[in-house]
């Protein structure tokens, strides 16, 4: 299973970022990369900057949203769409898509169901509820 440290995952991005805007071959896995950080310009001068933002902390508590965490969870809905998993998603997330008439919207509302069975799931030391995800996602589907 693949499990970056934060630095790994960062750099990650910072080398995707550098390849496309280079014109480079991309590998699968840096190519979304980098099509969704080309669907968040705000993000584009912090991929451009490693020395600066390798280290830098985002709080939620100052309203922050962390540019890292955001990206790497697109890459985490696009894996479980590709791969169905936890089974039903990709069909709530294509529902979800067909209402707002939007795909990147959808990932969005898809990351706050992720999001907040991410956060339950360490709040009470539990596995992730697959069940209570999927349930998250037809909700929004309505």
């Amino acid at each position: 299973m693949f499990n970056p440290t934060r630095t790994e995952a960062r750099q990650f991005l910072f080398e995707a970022w550098r390849k496309n805007r280079a014109g480079a071959i991309l590998t699968d896995l840096e190519a979304l990369a980098a099509d969704h950080v080309l669907r968040h310009p705000e993000y584009h001068r912090l991929l451009e900057d490693p020395d600066a933002h390798l280290e830098r902390d985002w709080l939620p508590e100052q309203g922050e949203t962390n540019p890292f965490l955001h990206l790497m969870m697109h890459l985490s809905i696009s894996e479980q769409l590709a791969i169905d998993q936890p089974a039903g998603v990709r069909a709530r997330y294509l529902a979800l898509a067909h209402r707002l008439g939007d795909e990147h919207a959808a990932q969005h509302q898809v990351m706050d169901c992720l999001a907040e069975m991410v956060w339950s799931s360490q709040r009470y030391g539990a596995p992730p509820d697959g069940a209570a995800y999927l349930a998250c996602l037809e909700e929004k589907t309505r």
